[in-house]
């Protein structure tokens, strides 16, 4: 007999029973310790259970409270009784009841054997450990914690925050560097024997017994004072998550459990049957004498936390609303945005959707309504065409089209007329494709039959909203790709940037454009904006448009530029 099980019992018994009965049928000894919290009845039934079971010991009871230090107490008083009962145990492994075997024990036994005087536990500096939580690491040494996190929460950060207030700091028991790890150990008696019999325990006890979480300290620090050859890891597979919580393994975790080799794995659902059945009752067919490896399935967890922490790019349901700057991408897929293209151009969303081969939507921020192509009511997700639905989270909006419609490239249009509350948003997506014509909106009032004091107004509104639009495509922290043209500008040569548009978002090969959309008369024009400057209103971000430069489309000189031969 070379190996004893400490088995730390608080709830489910009924599955403690099982695992203390696997190991007795190995011909390990346990002591069982159940936390003082547990009523007496409870306690009483549990015993009655396992009452025929010679070796199988009950020790003094510790009322166990998380980061408090009945654990310890419960692992001392434990272990002591574990030493004194049982003279051939040569390694104490400790488990609590939510503990499962995932190897035969034999394996575990002579896994040991090979290794009579090797320790395995996590016991690593302050300084080297990336798990801890709660901005606490060296603090929890060198300040006293009396108060529980869980149940006296108010009292536990103000006593913190005095400590930190008069620079208290305590004074670390000489000869010794505070360790930190997993509090599931495997030790040899040596080890174990050398920790619980040290003249200086008493100095030690004290000073853990208000160190914070001192189950994660005190074996690890300790047994660096005794410890010849020490394995800086446990036996036992656990996981936690970014919030320091251990991950809790259920049925369909089978297949990962087995693959990880692991001799013992926490915290088992007390209802997964499936797993209990597998690996306290199935037969095994031949030892294995591989190597624990829970790194097998590391990546499997970083893969959860990552999915917990930061989702599926462009994906925020009810169940994970995204913290500001944790955006795993704004959005699902690439999209196109189109201002002041429709206001330029007649037909421009037909011309668009054949030329590009992409689903080309109007304004789908318009005010009465989302223009969805075809103008739709409802597109793919149930999305509704309603603006009162759309305004109460634009955001959520624009993020859910493209989640529902990945895989198929949407554009739209967008003005200054339109709702203007994902600027930002747009503006800090990779996935956006901005192409601004600056000034278009004009062209609207240009040829509405508004009185021109009314269109003045107007045009200053407009032009501040685009303004503040540009501002934020121009700001160093947009990420989107942004291409902003003047209407002067543009007007001069429009296949060159209409080309590398469709070159971009075509789902078809780079190709010559053979056609371009029709442009709008623009007869006029210039005036209209002397007229706006006439008024007192400066109509800047059009360009440089002279009185006299009318531009045409009907006129033979300014079609040649849209048409290639």
């Amino acid at each position: 007999m070379t190996l004893g099980v400490i088995m730390l019992v608080h709830t489910d018994f009924q599955r403690a029973v099982q695992v203390a009965r696997h190991w007795v049928a190995a011909q390990c000894p346990v002591v069982i310790h159940v936390d003082a919290s547990v009523s007496r009845k409870a306690y009483r039934d549990f015993r009655a259970e396992l009452k025929s079971e010679e070796l199988i010991k009950f020790s003094k009871r510790h009322k166990c409270e998380w980061g408090m230090w009945g654990l310890v107490a419960a692992s001392q008083t434990a272990s002591e009784l574990m030493l004194d009962s049982f003279s051939d145990v040569r390694h104490v492994f400790l488990s609590s009841g939510s503990c499962l075997p995932l190897r035969p024990i034999a394996e575990l036994k002579a896994y040991l054997d090979a290794r009579p005087g090797t320790d395995f536990i996590e016991s690593a500096t302050t300084a080297d450990v990336p798990w801890t939580q709660g901005g606490l690491e060296a603090e929890r040494f060198t300040l006293r914690f009396p108060f529980s996190w869980k149940k006296k929460r108010f009292l536990f950060d103000r006593y913190v925050r005095l400590q930190r207030a008069v620079k208290f700091k305590r004074r670390i028991p000489k000869g010794l560097v505070p360790h930190m790890g997993s509090q599931w150990w495997c030790l040899t008696r040596k080890t174990l024997s050398s920790i619980l019999k040290d003249p200086d325990r008493p100095i030690y006890d004290r000073y853990f017994q208000k160190v914070w979480i001192p189950d994660e300290s005190y074996f690890q620090s300790l047994a660096r004072l005794y410890s010849t050859n020490i394995e800086s890891r446990s036996l036992t597979l656990s996981k936690f998550d970014h919030q320091g919580k251990p991950h809790i393994f259920y049925d369909d975790h089978l297949q990962l459990l087995r693959r990880s080799d692991c001799f013992v794995a926490r915290k088992i659902w007390s209802r997964a049957d499936r797993l209990y059945k597998a690996f306290l009752t199935e037969p095994v067919q031949e030892l294995c004498t591989s190597e624990p490896n829970p790194t097998k399935i590391d990546r499997l967890f970083a893969k959860a936390v990552e999915r917990r922490t930061i989702g599926r790019a462009g994906l925020y349901m009810q169940s994970r609303f995204l913290d500001r700057h944790w955006e795993n991408g704004v959005t699902a897929s690439p999209y196109s945005v189109f201002q002041g293209f429709e206001e330029l151009f007649e037909d421009f969303e037909p011309w668009l959707a054949k030329a590009s081969g992409c689903r080309v939507h109007g304004h789908l921020f318009a005010k009465d309504r989302a223009e969805f192509s075809g103008r739709q009511t409802v597109i793919n997700g149930a999305l509704s065409d309603n603006a009162n639905l759309r305004d109460s989270n634009p955001q959520a909006f624009l993020t859910n089209l493209i989640w529902n419609t990945r895989g198929e490239r949407q554009c739209f249009q967008y003005s200054p007329q339109d709702l203007q509350k994902n600027n930002w948003l747009m503006a800090k997506d990779p996935n956006a494709q901005i192409s601004v014509i600056s000034g278009s909106w004009a062209i609207r009032l240009f040829k509405s039959n508004r009185s021109f004091s009314d269109l003045r107004s107007e045009a200053a509104r407009l032009q501040k909203i685009e303004a503040d639009f540009l501002k934020a495509m121009r700001s160093p922290w947009s990420k989107a790709r942004v291409r902003i043209w003047t209407m002067a500008e543009f007007i001069e040569a429009p296949m060159e940037p209409l080309q590398t548009i469709i070159d971009e978002i075509g789902k078809h090969s780079p190709r010559r454009l053979s056609e371009a959309p029709r442009m709008t008369d623009l007869t006029g024009f210039g005036q209209f904006l002397q007229n706006l400057k006439n008024q007192g209103m400066h109509p800047y971000l059009m360009g440089d448009f002279s009185v006299t430069t009318e531009v045409n489309s009907n006129s033979k000189p300014a079609s040649r530029p849209y048409l290639v031969r």
